[in-house]
């Protein structure tokens, strides 16, 4: 009978179990990287060099601290559409502070085991996330689409064609880095009024270094960068268990949830010291990783080492690429994104699960605040659900000539929502002077529910009615004992 596996094992075989396939997978999840992570950070409004910087760290440090194998993270997706805001109103500076701040929230939620609070973010908020992002990535295309020649329109265009078209014939090499490929050496080769990369900001020449923010450091500053931080923080978060969610299904395998929490916090923590912006997990790059071979954690070292190997040696012909080609992949990023199943579910799901879908998205493009949209969506998750479990406890009545005694059975969960109508279902006017009230077939959730129970005992005690309680379970027993003015063998 063989023995399970250690730790330390199962460690050593998620980094060498796999090498030669982890290796060429990681090469090729670094050339879908590079096309996305300068695109998302020209959507930030940071240097391409901080974006990059961001994703070769992020890629060394959490393919040692992660807890998913072969899932890709990296400084783009949702978090670059957070810190937007930030470099515009307050500049470089406050977001490489707000990345460090992110990265201690995201460690300290992990520490917390808060990672379990992705169970109450229900299908339709993850639905209206997605879609949300994927409309916020198309819209921040749009400054880039005004005020320009008709070139500019013609290279989008036909790159486009190319990402859609290529796949049908070859899916040896990813259709972006293509894309890019060729529109670069048309731009090139007949020169033409186009921006490029080199336009957007500097492109890495070296190692990154160490650095710390320059601002001050005060209360002041902390107001700024803390809420932005947190919206990083939540969002970044989010993306990476949905996305490890999806490796775990296509790899049928499970992974530490609380781990990954914990390793993205300190991967970001490490981006911020080397200047980049914070990260998470990128899915389409993670699932392209997978599709490839990848199945360890030496895929997602190869990707962050061999982006910043091919950054460096690349330079001059990075420079050259034109925001067209980038705009195009951006485009194609929004579109794959977007759930347009969600469109027909709209008339097939309960309308409950299409408003919270419809409020999530409405409120993260009305103020460009994914965790607030998220939050939303959750809260008008709780609130409907509550509504209609408290609309399934029922009370039945049921009445003895014979020993003059009315018996009340009580269905389902008593809590705050349902506990006005608990209270409401008896009479207290009742002619019978023996009343039975059994509660065999319900649960007492919380002190509301405790409340209610014990005004009805003594409300109907009250009008000199015997009142005898059964039924009452274990747990519900409890929270009487423990929170109620009464114990339970009192009522």
């Amino acid at each position: 009978m063989s023995t399970p596996p250690t730790a330390l094992g199962r460690y050593g075989a998620e980094w060498f179990g796999n090498i030669r396939r982890d290796i060429l997978a990681g090469l090729v999840g670094t050339f879908a990287l590079i096309p996305e992570v300068i695109a998302f950070s020209f959507v930030a409004g940071v240097d391409p060099e901080v974006g990059l910087y961001a994703s070769f760290v992020i890629g060394i440090v959490i393919a040692i601290t992660g807890g998913r194998p072969a899932m890709i993270s990296g400084a783009a997706g949702s978090v670059a559409l957070v810190a937007a805001a930030l470099v515009r109103e307050h500049g470089l500076q406050y977001l490489l502070a707000a990345t460090l701040l992110a990265g201690a929230f995201q460690v300290v939620f992990g520490l917390l085991r808060l990672d379990v609070l992705m169970r109450f973010v229900s299908r339709s908020v993850r639905t209206g996330f997605v879609n949300a992002l994927a409309i916020l990535i198309f819209s921040a295309q749009l400054p880039q689409m005004m005020d320009v020649t008709w070139h500019t329109y013609a290279m989008i265009a036909l790159g486009l064609a190319i990402i859609y078209l290529v796949p049908r014939l070859t899916e040896a090499v990813p259709s972006p880095l293509i894309c890019i490929v060729i529109l670069t050496a048309i731009s090139m080769s007949f020169p033409m009024p186009l921006r490029t990369v080199a336009d957007l900001g500097h492109l890495p020449s070296s190692l990154p270094a160490l650095v710390l923010p320059d601002i001050p450091l005060n209360w002041a500053s902390l107001r700024i960068v803390a809420p932005y931080a947190l919206a990083m923080a939540a969002v970044g978060l989010l993306e990476s268990m949905m996305t490890a969610g999806v490796v775990d299904d296509l790899t049928e395998t499970t992974s530490s949830k609380r781990m990954e929490c914990t390793g993205l916090g300190i991967a970001n923590i490490a981006v911020g010291l080397f200047g980049g912006i914070a990260g998470c997990g990128m899915i389409g790059q993670t699932v392209g990783n997978v599709r490839y071979g990848g199945r360890g954690r030496l895929s997602t070292f190869c990707a962050g080492l061999f982006l910043l190997v091919l950054m460096v040696l690349l330079r001059p012909w990075v420079a050259q690429v034109p925001v067209a080609a980038l705009v195009a992949i951006m485009i194609m990023v929004s579109i794959s994104t977007f759930s347009w199943s969600s469109f027909r579910d709209l008339v097939v799901h309960p309308k409950v699960s299409s408003a919270v879908m419809l409020a999530t998205v409405a409120v993260v493009v009305a103020t460009s605040n994914l965790a607030l949209g998220v939050l939303v969506g959750v809260l008008l998750s709780g609130v409907f659900f509550a509504f209609k479990v408290m609309h399934l406890m029922r009370v039945d009545s049921q009445y003895d000539a014979a020993t003059d005694t009315r018996t009340y059975t009580v269905h389902g969960q008593v809590f705050f929502a349902s506990a006005d109508m608990f209270a409401d279902s008896f009479d207290l006017r009742d002619t019978a002077r023996n009343i039975r009230i059994d509660l065999r077939a319900a649960q007492l959730w919380d002190i509301t529910a405790v409340g209610a129970l014990e005004n009805v005992v003594n409300k109907m005690r009250r009008h000199g009615l015997r009142v005898e309680l059964e039924g009452l379970n274990e747990s519900s027993a409890t929270m009487v004992e423990r929170h109620g003015r009464f114990s339970p063998a009192e009522l």
